[in-house]
């Protein structure tokens, strides 16, 4: 994990896959590659993953719907 970027102004969006519930979500910071939160806790610290990771964890994500 990489140091908390400046978030304050960011916009977080819902995931597709999440399961539809008001709180029951991962959000992730629009143009903030690897930046992701608990929507039930949004105040707290989010996750923030290196581009490699991110790429890395998405390309296991994809991988697992096949």
């Amino acid at each position: 994990m990489t140091g908390t970027p400046e978030l304050s102004t960011a916009l977080w969006r819902k995931s597709s896959y999440s399961e539809g519930g008001a709180n029951d979500c991962v959000e992730v910071a629009d143009g903030q590659l690897g930046t992701i939160r608990d929507s039930k806790t949004p105040t707290a610290r989010p996750l923030v993953f290196s581009t490699t990771s991110w790429a890395a964890f998405v390309a296991g994500v994809k991988g697992a719907g096949e």
